[in-house]
């Protein structure tokens, strides 16, 4: 048996002749791309990367490594395409995102549309960003804000995105997807819930209590003290409010913020019910235009892969390959397809930054489609 110190050795010489001939293989690389380049041909030949892995697999000598070979020239098949992408780019081959930068965004004599009605959270986050005196009107539900900016009602509008304890707002993950609309701009605030009932109400005598359903969910620890409480959903908290105050009813209760209380002349039966000190809401400041800041710095996008081994693993591969941070990721099942999902992604980076370009225009290749959802 060999000493170890003697194995060491003969991997340390293999190693270095791998590397060298790594570099070598990256070097034809180069070549390809250049042809690649004056002739217009796409990077991804998935036909011929199959055909390569079939013949290098049958030039092992041991059938069980067949398999790892394999898995060895997929990544540095993988590993020539993300260079060949980025001479590409080097070469003006990329493709054009189509984004205007703004210094500023021209909100000051434009009209912006919410969800819900007077005190809602939405409403809120709209202020927070574009200030008390802004133009706006509101709607029922989150798709007739998409649709107000669609037909040219509205230029801008607010969508709540995730909160710290509930998680995502699915629906409107979609809504970006489906719709041409951009995301300009975030703004996070507080979701600081309050129980509201009607002048002379008290907490013994509530016996139902209406909500959006993630404020439920963010409220879950004060509700489960009271099992008894029957808990009805509603599109929007301060909606909830609206209809305690129309309803006249002493035995039921909202939760909605102290906003919503001050508008519609609620008491405050209880505070700070969250079960998180700490619980907030992110939101989205959508509009029709491909416009961003040229200050922006984080890009949200949004791609379908194929139902494939490591087909996810190599789609994120352009993020590791371009040294770009990637700060979230969810999944949303595909409409009207069984068990096939898009993924959203929001990474560290600005369009105009090459690696963020070179990823994207890899990912725009390999995976079933792609959509820049913006970049703030």
């Amino acid at each position: 048996m060999k000493e170890l110190n003697e194995i060491r050795k003969e991997i340390d010489q293999i190693d270095s002749q791998i590397v060298a001939l790594y570099e070598a293989r990256m070097r034809c690389t180069a070549e390809v791309a250049e042809y690649k380049i004056a002739a217009g041909a796409p990077v991804l030949d998935r036909s011929r990367e199959q055909q390569k892995l079939e013949a290098v697999k049958s030039l092992v000598q041991f059938e069980e490594n067949a398999y790892d070979v394999g898995e060895v020239f997929g990544q540095i098949m993988a590993m020539s395409r993300k260079r060949q992408y980025r001479l590409l780019r080097q070469h003006g081959k990329g493709q054009k995102l189509g984004f205007t930068k703004v210094s500023a965004l021209p909100f000051t004599t434009h009209k912006v549309v919410y969800q819900g009605v007077e005190g809602a959270y939405s409403q809120l986050a709209m202020k927070a960003y574009f200030g008390d005196s802004v133009e706006s009107f509101h709607v029922d539900t989150w798709k007739d804000a998409m649709e107000a900016i669609r037909c040219k009602k509205a230029d801008y509008a607010v969508l709540p995105i995730e909160n710290s304890s509930a998680g995502i707002v699915g629906e409107n993950f979609d809504l970006l997807a489906e719709y041409g609309n951009y995301i300009v701009a975030e703004q996070i605030i507080r979701a600081e819930h309050a129980l509201l009932a009607l002048p002379g109400s008290t907490l013994p005598g509530i016996r139902r209590v209406y909500s959006h359903p993630q404020a439920f969910m963010q409220c879950v620890d004060f509700l489960d003290g009271h099992m008894d409480w029957e808990r009805i959903s509603m599109h929007n908290t301060a909606g909830s409010a609206k209809k305690v105050l129309e309803d006249g009813k002493k035995d039921q209760a909202a939760i909605a913020s102290a906003a919503a209380a001050e508008i519609y002349g609620l008491e405050i039966l209880a505070r700070n019910i969250s079960y998180s000190d700490e619980n907030s809401t992110r939101f989205v400041i959508v509009t029709g235009e491909r416009i961003c800041l040229d200050t922006a710095g984080r890009v949200s996008i949004s791609f379908e892969v194929s139902h494939e081994s490591g087909s996810l693993y190599h789609m994120l591969s352009h993020l590791i390959f371009n040294h770009l941070n990637m700060v979230k990721i969810e999944s949303r099942p595909v409409k009207d397809k069984s068990f096939a999902y898009r993924l959203f992604v929001d990474l560290e980076g600005n369009l105009n930054d090459s690696a963020v370009m070179n990823a994207l225009k890899g990912l725009e290749d390999e995976a079933l489609s792609l959509k820049i959802l913006g970049n703030y």
